[in-house]
């Protein structure tokens, strides 16, 4: 099987996520890093791949089949729209850019180009998110109300050294809630409308510590979501999963799916349902529904690969993540304008 090359623009904490993935995944080869701390050099020296410290440059040396961005999402743009031009295909970070109007641009080049633009909501390549998805749709909930949901701890002050984290493109808002909103589309439907409170005056940087939402879905279902990045507890979806060693495993569940026949916390997948007709007088019988989980880096680099290879579709689109981006982006709006705002 031919290796498919893989060049790695930015090397920090996700950077270094995606390069653990590769080590697992025999179709990748890693071609080239880029970052703009030499100190990277000795990263590449130990992968032997060279190291560039501009993505120009190293597109001018190199031709690799896919690359992946991880830069700070203020800075994909450029990354993303050099690789297209110079023939790759790319799987960029998500939020898939900081603004609709570059998510845009990046959209129109893939189409000229020719090439594939992933975005990293690594959360699609999970099965018990696939799971959940196939129970709401084949009534095992009956039809579905309404969801609510929380992403809720506290970051640690040494997250927020680099001035770059305290703006608001890397605020939770941008960097969690996003994750959330994507979670709800793929697994609910199309956000139709949204209302938002934000507020921050815990670290008063300048980026936003907690939102409260509230969501209409294109198929009538209710949501709300709470966010905040200043107050530790055990409602993540990194603290119920375990998926990420920086989140001690609490095994709580983050969501909790209503229906008129049944109730489902996520993501342990906890099934409720009464034992007779659905109603307060019968005792709810608790289903154990839920499945090991992967390695959702490893799940995504071999998509990526066989995307490239023209094996399989993208899982998750440029324009998909554009609508993503969109519904993200409204709770702002929704808070500046102290409004509802219609998607």
């Amino acid at each position: 099987m031919d290796k498919t090359r893989l060049a790695l623009i930015g090397v920090g904490m996700i950077g270094k996520r995606h390069l653990k993935a590769m080590r697992d995944v025999e179709e990748a080869e890693l071609a080239a890093l880029v970052d703009t701390v030499p100190g990277v050099s000795g990263l590449a020296r130990e992968w032997s791949v060279p190291f560039f410290e501009t993505t120009d440059s190293m597109l001018k040396e190199i031709a690799p089949d896919g690359v992946i961005v991880c830069t700070p999402t203020e800075v994909h743009l450029e990354p993303v729209l050099q690789s297209l031009d110079a023939g790759a295909h790319v799987l960029v970070e998500k939020p898939i850019t900081a603004s609709l109007e570059e998510a845009r641009q990046i959209i129109e080049k893939a189409s000229a180009t020719r090439k594939q633009v992933l975005v990293g909501h690594h959360r699609r390549h999970y099965g018990i998110l696939h799971k959940t998805k196939q129970l709401l749709n084949n009534g095992a909930l009956g039809q579905l109300i309404a969801v609510q949901g929380m992403w809720t701890t506290r970051k640690a002050d040494a997250y927020y050294e680099p001035e770059w984290r305290k703006l608001r493109s890397s605020g939770p808002v941008l960097i969690n809630l996003i994750h959330e909103i994507d979670t709800l589309r793929y697994l609910c439907g199309e956000v139709k409308s949204l209302s938002a409170k934000v507020s921050g005056e815990v670290r008063n940087h300048p980026k936003e510590e907690t939102a409260a939402l509230v969501m209409e879905l294109e198929n009538g279902v209710l949501g709300t979501f709470l966010l905040s990045d200043v107050t530790p507890s055990p409602w993540t979806w990194e603290h119920g999963t375990g998926e990420n060693p920086g989140f001690p495993k609490s095994g709580q569940n983050a969501y909790r799916f209503v229906g008129t026949k049944g109730s489902l916390e996520f993501p342990n997948l906890r099934l409720w349902k009464t034992d007779g007709e659905p109603d307060w007088h019968h005792p709810m019988i608790q289903h154990d529904e839920g499945l090991p989980l992967e390695d959702a880096y490893i799940a995504q680099c071999r998509h990526f690969c066989r995307v490239i290879q023209n094996l399989e579709p993208p899982r998750i689109t440029a324009e998909d993540a554009t609508r993503t981006l969109a519904a993200t982006l409204a709770v702002f709006d929704s808070a500046e304008q102290g409004k509802q705002i219609e998607l």
